[in-house]
C-alpha cells in the first residue's frame, strides 16, 4: 500500500551554476562524501549530480518531512545497485521513516537538460 509520493524535476544547468558559483561549499551542504565521488567519476556529472538533488527533493516529499529539523541534504544518499537501480538510504532521524513494515523505492530519468525523480514510500 502507497503511504507516500514524491517527484521533482531539475534542470541540469541549474545544478551545475550551483556548483560553480559555491563549489566546495555547495556539494558538501547537499551531498555525502561517496555522492560526491561517485558524480566526479562520471564524465557529465552535473547530470549525475542533479540525479542526486532530485532524488533527495522527491524523498522529502515522500516522507513529507517538510525542510525542518528532521530533514538534512546529507540524511539521504543515493546509491546505485550492482543492477544501476538507483536506491535511497536513509540516514539520521530520516531512519525512522523506514520502519520494518515500509519500503522507499525511487526512479530516476534524465534527458540532456533536465532530470526527474519520483518517490514512492509503501508499506509491506
Amino acid at each position: 500500500m502507497e503511504i507516500g509520493l514524491g517527484i521533482d524535476i531539475i534542470e541540469i544547468e541549474r545544478i551545475k551554476a550551483s556548483i560553480e558559483k559555491y563549489g566546495e561549499h555547495f556539494l558538501k551542504k547537499v551531498f555525502t562524501e561517496n555522492e560526491i565521488a561517485y558524480c566526479l567519476s562520471k564524465g557529465n556529472r552535473y547530470q549525475h549530480f542533479a540525479a542526486r538533488f532530485a532524488a533527495k527533493e522527491a524523498v522529502s516529499k515522500a516522507l513529507s518531512t517538510g525542510w525542518n529539523k528532521d530533514f538534512k541534504w546529507t540524511n539521504v544518499e543515493v546509491i546505485n545497485e550492482a543492477s544501476g537501480m538507483p536506491k535511497a538510504i536513509l540516514k539520521g532521524r530520516l531512519k525512522e521513516f523506514l520502519e520494518p513494515d515500509k519500503e522507499l523505492k525511487i526512479s530516476i530519468s534524465h534527458s540532456r537538460d533536465n532530470v526527474a525523480c519520483v518517490a514512492i514510500l509503501y508499506q509491506k
